[in-house]
């Protein structure tokens, strides 16, 4: 590892830019970066972003509203990741309904097997990683002829956000630590536009420290070298192609729509809505529940931290008012928010 470190500084040391900013737009990585202190490793013209790469963090304030309207309902029984309970709704969060906590949408939908008499809501929250789980499940529960297991879907897809990323002339980005989850499943062809039409590279990285430096070190290497490619430095895991069933599990029931990312905005064609054959299984078009405009908390900057324009230790709430214990934002709620990675591990000062 220590002759990775070197490597870098040595081909930082060649690279025209004054500042070289990379994003990791991935949770596990933000994570992954802050427990072993890889920031304290690199040169000082490297600069880590942390990007919208935590699910729970980018799911919009107005998700979060309905689903605590759906909690708050008769007959109903919600079921969601742990991570998703304590996300501050507008006026309350979900914690103070009980959901059931559940580890996968197959354990929903084995509660709407038990309890046929009850509408059992899945909320759908995630990446390309999650949603191929669900669609397989959706496709299981239409096989069984279960009719009271739904799913409010908040999904997201990677690529176009950092589509998003790359036009934005205010977020300085030289390069990017793509994710390892995603990748697995949609592989590396998806980011191609990122090297062919705004000439970034982009790496596929592990979540070892080992795995994340040599990441870094092959975008610092493609800089310095002034050119621009999607690599995979994650091989043993991430194929060309992806899980190309998992694909075709995932395109069978959902298709790209536009979908709000929290403090982004509206984003074509970043979300996935279920297929006209599968809507039945959509709980909005069960029940209309019209809910009060969302109000964001007040001095909270998780929109500017996700996009790498701010860093947590520039909210004012970071550290005071705003903790794990007792979180204002979803990126100190989430175990892969960078708020929640920069307090665990005392970097307040980056």
């Amino acid at each position: 590892m220590k002759n990775i470190v070197q490597e870098i500084f040595k081909k930082a040391s060649i690279c025209k830019e004054e500042k070289i900013n990379l994003m990791e737009v991935c949770g596990t990585h933000t994570m992954a970066i802050a427990r072993s202190g890889i920031k304290s490793l690199l040169p000082d013209n490297i600069n880590l972003l942390s990007g919208p790469g935590c699910p729970v963090c980018v799911t919009p304030q107005d998700v979060i509203d309905y689903a605590i309207a759906l909690a708050q309902r008769e007959g109903l029984i919600i079921t969601t990741f742990g991570d998703m309970v304590r996300v501050p709704g507008t006026h309350s969060c979900l914690e103070e309904y009980r959901p059931v906590i559940v580890y996968s949408p197959l354990d929903a939908l084995d509660i709407a097997q038990h309890h046929p008499e009850q509408d059992v809501v899945f909320i759908g929250v995630g990446f390309e990683t999650t949603s191929p789980t669900v669609a397989a499940t959706i496709i299981k529960a239409e096989q069984l002829g279960i009719k009271n297991f739904f799913i409010l879907p908040a999904f997201k897809l990677i690529p176009p956000a950092l589509r998003y990323i790359a036009s934005s002339p205010k977020i300085n980005v030289q390069g990017f630590i793509l994710p390892g989850h995603v990748s697995v499943i949609i592989g590396a062809q998806p980011y191609q536009f990122l090297a062919q039409e705004f000439h970034l590279p982009g790496c596929i990285t592990g979540f070892e420290p080992v795995d994340i430096l040599k990441g870094i070190l092959n975008l610092v290497t493609q800089i310095a070298e002034e050119r621009s490619a999607i690599e995979i430095e994650y091989t043993r895991v991430v194929k060309p192609d992806g899980n190309t069933r998992a694909l075709t599990i995932l395109k069978k029931v959902f298709a790209p729509e536009p979908a709000s990312w929290r403090g982004i905005g509206t984003i074509p064609d970043s979300g996935l809505g279920l297929k006209e054959r599968y809507k039945k299984f959509d709980i909005r078009k069960r029940y209309s529940i019209k809910i009060p405009k969302p109000k964001q908390p007040r001095g909270c900057i998780c929109g500017l931290i996700l996009l790498g324009l701010k860093k947590p230790a520039d909210c004012a709430l970071f550290g005071d008012t705003c903790t794990p214990s007792q979180p204002i934002g979803p990126c100190m709620v989430s175990s892969e928010g960078a708020c929640a990675a920069h307090y665990r591990y005392g970097l307040s000062h980056q």
